[in-house]
């Protein structure tokens, strides 16, 4: 609907200077759905292709962590999300792209890939859906084989939103951590799952200090030291890249510009 109505052009048909439209607006809605802070913002590298890896418990995790995030943030997303009339048209235009969850989805590993490879940052949910019990679950090795097989970094996330809903607005937290770089790791399956072992285990701490931050009311700062910040205002994420070159291979079913066929 919107983009057959031409409002992505309006745009540059640029996620990421839709993105920063609408920031601003982001914003102003995330403060009138309850109190946040978030922490670590400054260890997220300003530029170059990365990961961030984060834990999964309400609807309101990817724009909790992306308010925080220095960097436009390409989701992978459920198809189901993005199928959606108008929502799912807002997520595409700011850059998310479909994966088909339980199939191995290897078009949207490509896609993944080749957002990595235009220096540019995916957003991931490690456990692949919702946790229902109010603590990190299980990871999949997606996050660390996108990062191992196209050599960046995984910034982890650990995000305290559990019980958070429209009618339970309870104030929640995130806290980024310092860049891993799983190099040294083989680019195997048993490479891959070590890695994200060690992925896990950092999201869980994080998300132990981001719980630690909402009990104390969010601290102008961690026990560590590390400050709390204000969301990303716009003005702080540029320069915008230019990404308006999107891919055109077969495999392209879900590309990342305005003629998205996530249904397909």
């Amino acid at each position: 609907m919107l983009v057959e109505a031409g409002f992505y052009k309006l745009f540059g048909e640029n996620p990421e200077t839709m993105w920063f439209f609408l920031r601003h607006w982001i914003n102003v809605v995330m403060r009138m759905l309850g109190p946040n802070a978030g922490y670590g913002v400054e260890r997220m590298p300003r530029s170059g292709g990365l990961v961030v890896a984060a834990n999964h418990f309400s609807s309101i995790d990817p724009p909790a962590v992306g308010i925080y995030s220095l960097r436009q943030l390409y989701y992978m997303t459920k198809v189901e999300l993005l199928n959606v009339p108008i929502a799912g048209e807002s997520l595409r235009m700011t850059g998310s792209f479909g994966v088909r969850r339980g199939s191995g989805d290897r078009d949207a590993i490509r896609v993944a890939r080749w957002v990595l490879q235009q220096g540019l940052a995916v957003g991931m949910f490690m456990e692949g859906t919702r946790q229902k019990f109010g603590y990190p679950g299980d990871v999949q090795a997606g996050a660390a084989m996108l990062a191992m097989q196209e050599g960046v970094p995984v910034v982890p996330c650990g995000v305290d939103t559990f019980g958070w809903s429209l009618s339970n607005r309870r104030p929640y937290a995130v806290v980024f951590g310092d860049p891993i770089d799983l190099g040294g790791l083989p680019r195997n399956g048993a490479g891959y799952k070590e890695g994200a072992k060690v992925l896990e285990a950092e999201i869980v701490r994080l998300w132990r200090q981001a719980s630690e931050a909402v009990a104390a009311g969010l601290p102008k700062q961690l026990p560590d030291g590390t400050p709390r910040h204000k969301p990303i205002r716009a003005r702080e994420s540029y320069p915008i890249p230019n990404v308006r070159r999107w891919p055109t291979e077969p495999w392209a079913k879900v590309p990342l510009g305005p003629i998205y066929r996530s249904s397909q």
